[in-house]
């Protein structure tokens, strides 16, 4: 996985895989994003963000990749154009996907058995047990809801190749 990935969110539907692709490598594009996140979820304080990847970084097992995907990254919510907390502070969530390592190890309930777990939030909160306390530090540092899933390195290419999201990468997985 690279460690820049982002379709542009100011760019019309029309984006192509080969779009896709050609942003994975885009840093520029990352730090949009980066900015974005850091302008919406963290008030323009780029040191609480930073303490937020911190607490990521410390619960994350080794070789894991650690992204965030959804509205907080594109600015509006998914398939509308309605803005990042449209209903007020707070109301929109952040979904931050561990990829790879063993940290599908650490959830009980899954999308696919194994491979890709389901999100640890309020619909899943015994999803894994082992991240709740890290998961309520996180909702408290951003005032809202943040959802924690694992997902393997392949489920996550797939992904990439078939659902065109963008994301920004918090931790890039150590090269191997």
């Amino acid at each position: 996985m690279s460690e820049e990935t982002h379709i542009g969110s100011d760019q019309d539907d029309s984006n192509t895989r080969a779009d896709f692709f050609a942003n994975v490598l885009n840093p520029e594009s990352q730090r949009e994003i980066r900015q974005r996140v850091t302008r919406l979820v963290f008030g323009g304080d780029s040191r609480r963000y930073e303490e937020f990847v911190q607490v990521l970084t410390e619960a994350a097992t080794p070789g894991v990749e650690v992204i965030l995907r959804g509205s907080c990254v594109t600015g509006h919510k998914f398939g509308s154009e309605e803005p990042f907390d449209a209903e007020g502070p707070g109301t929109s969530d952040m979904d931050v996907t561990f990829v790879g390592g063993d940290m599908v190890m650490l959830f009980r309930e899954f999308h696919i058995p194994g491979i890709h777990s389901v999100p640890l939030s309020e619909e899943h909160p015994f999803a894994s047990p082992t991240l709740a306390p890290v998961r309520k530090r996180l909702c408290e540092m951003v005032n809202r809801p943040v959802n924690l899933q694992a997902t393997t390195s392949l489920v996550q290419g797939v992904r990439d190749f078939a659902m065109d999201q963008p994301y920004l990468v918090l931790l890039k997985k150590p090269e191997e």
